[in-house]
C-alpha cells in the first residue's frame, strides 16, 4: 500500500490534514498542471471533507463540468490508506466504469499529474463474464452465427489445464469481445441461472479470477449498483455458506449517479425463478441416500412447481411494449404458491434430520438449502398485501421465468447499507426534485444526511441551442424520421440520438435503411457491439451517430464528435411492473412517478451535450408533449441548463 500523499502527523486530525492536501491539489499542484480548477470543485471537496470526518452520508449535486469525481477520488484514496480498506466506487452500469477507468479518465490524471499510484481495480458483475458451462453448451449445439470454437481457441490455456496457476490473468470479459452482439453474448455469458457453487471450471474462470484480484485492492474498487446491491443481499448467506462475501470490508462508499441506486435495489433484492432450473436444483438430493419421506416431499415438489408455474401462466396480462407480463393476483395462483411453500418448507423440516444423519454431500445440502430459503423470502410477498410486491412472467428459452421483487427497498437498504458508520457520497448531476433532496433521501430510507448543490460552470446561453422541432403530428413517426434527417445533415453526423425503449430505437435503426440522405453516414447501435467499443468508435469517427438507450448518465465525449444530442421521446417510465407498482401506491401517479423521473432522466440527456467549455452545438427534444401539454412544457423548460432557452 502506497504512503500518505502527503507527510502524516500523528498529532492532528487526520481528515483536517487530507482536506490541507486536497486543498493544495486545486489550488497549486492541477492548475500547475494546465487543469482549470473552478470554485464549483473547490467548494464540493470541502464539502466532502465533513462527510469523510463524520462518517455521514452527503448527497452531493455538482453539475456537468464541475470536475466531481476528481474530487470524491481524492477523499476516497486517502480515507483507504487512512483505515487500510479500500474504498468503493459503484457506477450506475458497466459503461460508466469503462469511462472511469479509461487512459484519459480522472483515475489515470491523478496518477500522472500527482505523481500517485492508485490501486484501483474493477468488481464487475457476473454477466460481463463469459460462462465456460454455457460456451461448451453453445459449441455443442453449434449455434449459428456464434463461432464458439473460435472463442474456445482464444482462451487462455491454462483454462483447461490442470497445472497449477503461476500467476493471475484476466480473461472472459465482455469488453474482450466487441465482436458479439448483445444477443450473441446473452447465449454464453453468465446468468442467474447459472450454479457456479457445484461447478467443476469454478477455479479456472474468469469471473472467480477476477473476483480474486479485485479483493487485495489497496485503495480502490469499482463495480456497479448492482453489484453492490448484490453484495449486500448475498452477504450474510455467502457467510453461512463460508464463502467470503462478494466485497471485502471496505473504508467508504462513493455511489455514482446516485440517483438510480433504487432502481438497483429493487433489481438486486429480487428473484428469478424457472421449473426447469428448481427441478435440476431439487433433484441432486435423490443422488444421494435419503429416506423415503424426503424422496417423496422432492416429488410433491416437483408436481407443484410445475402447477404453480401453470397457474401463472393463466394468471397474467400483457404490458404494451414490454416482454414483462403483469401477474393478476387470484385466489387459485395463491393457493398454489402457498401449497409449494409449504411442501419447500417440510423439505427443509426432513433435510434439517437428514444432515444429523450424515447421508447427503454436506456442499450440495448448503446449495440446496440457500436456494430454498431465497425462493421461500420472494414466495412470502405474494401472501403480504399487494402493494409490498412486484411481479412479473416473461418467456423464456427453459419456460416461463418469475421475477419477483419487493415493492419497498428503504427498509433493507436502511438496515443493511445506511446503518453502517462509513462516509457514503451520492454523486450526481441530478438528484434534487424541485431544490430538496427528500424525494430521493425518503425513497431510499435515508434520514440523516448532508447536502449541497452547485451549478455547472459553462455558459449554456452560449454553448447550448436547445430546440423542439416541428413537424405535423398527424405524420407521426414518418414526420419525427424527417426531422431527424434533417438535423443529423445539419451537424453532419455528430450525434448522440438518446431512446427511452429499445423498441423505439429498433424502428430507428430499420428507417435509416430507407433515408437516402443518410447513406455513408456512419451509425452505431446499442446491442450491435460491447457498449464500451461502441463509444470508442464513435469518438473516433467524427461525422457518426451513436444510437443508445442506457447511456443517459455518465457518457463524456468533449470536442467535436458530439454535437448534436437528440432526445427521441421524452422519457417517462414504461407501463411496467415495476413502475406500475410505485403508481398504485400514491395518490397522483402522473406528478408523483412519471413526472419526476422523465425530467431527472432528461436532464442527465441534456447533460451529455456540454463538456468543456470549448464544446457547443445542439440538443433537439423531439416528444410530442412539449408541444400538446403546456404543463409538460413548462416543467421540462425548468430543468434545462442555467442560461438555455427551449425554442419551439
Amino acid at each position: 500500500m502506497e504512503s500518505y500523499p502527503f507527510t502524516y502527523d500523528p498529532g492532528i486530525p487526520f481528515m483536517q490534514q487530507a482536506a490541507d492536501w486536497v486543498a493544495d491539489v486545486f489550488y497549486e499542484l492541477l492548475p500547475e498542471a494546465g487543469f482549470e480548477v473552478r470554485d464549483e470543485q473547490i467548494y464540493m471537496a470541502f464539502q466532502l471533507e465533513k462527510a469523510f470526518a463524520d462518517k455521514q452520508i452527503i448527497f452531493a449535486e455538482a453539475g456537468v463540468g464541475t470536475g466531481k469525481t476528481l474530487a470524491y477520488l481524492l477523499y476516497a484514496v486517502c480515507y483507504a490508506r487512512y483505515m487500510r480498506k479500500p474504498a468503493v466506487i459503484a457506477c450506475a452500469d458497466e459503461s460508466l466504469i469503462e469511462q472511469l477507468v479509461k487512459p484519459e479518465g480522472d483515475i489515470a490524471k491523478l496518477v500522472k499529474h500527482l505523481e500517485l499510484t492508485i490501486d484501483a481495480r474493477l468488481g464487475k458483475s457476473p454477466d460481463q463474464y463469459l460462462c465456460l458451462k454455457k460456451l461448451d453448451q453453445a459449441r455443442i449445439r453449434g449455434t449459428a452465427d456464434l463461432n464458439g470454437e473460435e472463442i474456445a481457441a482464444g482462451l487462455p490455456s491454462f483454462v483447461n489445464s490442470s497445472a497449477p496457476m503461476q500467476a493471475f490473468h484476466a480473461y472472459g470479459d465482455r469488453r474482450d469481445y466487441p465482436q458479439l452482439n448483445d444477443e450473441q453474448w446473452n447465449i454464453v455469458n453468465w446468468d442467474p441461472f447459472q450454479d457456479c457453487f457445484t461447478c467443476d471450471r469454478r477455479h479456472r474462470c474468469g469471473q472467480t479470477l477476477s473476483r480474486d484480484y479485485y479483493r487485495r485492492a489497496a485503495d480502490i474498487i469499482i463495480c456497479s449498483h448492482d453489484y453492490y446491491l448484490e453484495h449486500v443481499w448475498t452477504y450474510e448467506g455467502r457467510k453461512r455458506e463460508g464463502q467470503l462475501p462478494l466485497l471485502p470490508e471496505h473504508s467508504s462508499v462513493v455511489f455514482d449517479e446516485g440517483h438510480l441506486l433504487e432502481s438497483a435495489a429493487m433489481k438486486a433484492f429480487g428473484y428469478k425463478m424457472k421449473h426447469s432450473t428448481f427441478e435440476e436444483l431439487i433433484t441432486r438430493l435423490l443422488q444421494n441416500e435419503i429416506r423415503e419421506a424426503l424422496a417423496v416431499l422432492i416429488d410433491e415438489a416437483i408436481e407443484q412447481s410445475e402447477v404453480m408455474f401453470e397457474a401463472f401462466e393463466r394468471s397474467n396480462l400483457s404490458i404494451t411494449g414490454s416482454d414483462r407480463r403483469e401477474i393478476v393476483l387470484n385466489e387459485a395462483l395463491l393457493g398454489a404458491v402457498r401449497r409449494f411453500r409449504d411442501i419447500i418448507s417440510a423439505i427443509e423440516e426432513e433435510l434439517v434430520f437428514e444432515g444429523e444423519l450424515y447421508t447427503l454431500d454436506h456442499y450440495q445440502l448448503r446449495i440446496v438449502e440457500e436456494h430454498m430459503e431465497m425462493m421461500q423470502k420472494a414466495l412470502l410477498l405474494f401472501e403480504q398485501t399487494e402493494s409490498t410486491v412486484i411481479s412479473w412472467v416473461e418467456d423464456s428459452p427453459e419456460g416461463l421465468m418469475l421475477s419477483v421483487m419487493p415493492g419497498t427497498v428503504k427498509e433493507m437498504l436502511k438496515n443493511q447499507v445506511f446503518h453502517l458508520r462509513m462516509p457514503v457520497v451520492f454523486s450526481s448531476a441530478t438528484m434534487a426534485v424541485e431544490s430538496s433532496f427528500r424525494y430521493l433521501a425518503d425513497s431510499l430510507g435515508i434520514e440523516s444526511f448532508l447536502s449541497f448543490s452547485v451549478d455547472s460552470p459553462y455558459a449554456y446561453q452560449e454553448q447550448m441551442e436547445v430546440l423542439a422541432p416541428q413537424w405535423p403530428l398527424a405524420d407521426g413517426f414518418n414526420g419525427k424520421m424527417k426531422e431527424a434527417v434533417r438535423l443529423l445533415q445539419q451537424t453532419g453526423g455528430r450525434a448522440l440520438i438518446l431512446f427511452p425503449t429499445r423498441e423505439e430505437l429498433r424502428q430507428f435503426k430499420e428507417s435509416v435503411k430507407f433515408e437516402p440522405m443518410l447513406q455513408g453516414m456512419s451509425f452505431y447501435y446499442e446491442g450491435d457491439s460491447e457498449i464500451s467499443h461502441l463509444i470508442s468508435a464513435f469518438q473516433q469517427e467524427e461525422e457518426s451517430v451513436l444510437c443508445a438507450v442506457s447511456l443517459w448518465e455518465g457518457l463524456d465525449i468533449p470536442g467535436p464528435s458530439l454535437m448534436n444530442v437528440m432526445v427521441w421521446s421524452l422519457p417517462f417510465p414504461p407501463l411496467d411492473p415495476v413502475f406500475n407498482a410505485r403508481r398504485k401506491a400514491v395518490a397522483d401517479p402522473f406528478q408523483e412517478v412519471d413526472m419526476p423521473y422523465m425530467l431527472l432522466r432528461l436532464r442527465q440527456g441534456i447533460g451529455r451535450l456540454i463538456r468543456s467549455r470549448d464544446d457547443s452545438g445542439i440538443v433537439a427534444l423531439m416528444g410530442e408533449e412539449i408541444r400538446t401539454h403546456p404543463e409538460v412544457r413548462e416543467k421540462v423548460r425548468s430543468v434545462l441548463p442555467k442560461g438555455a432557452e427551449l425554442k419551439l
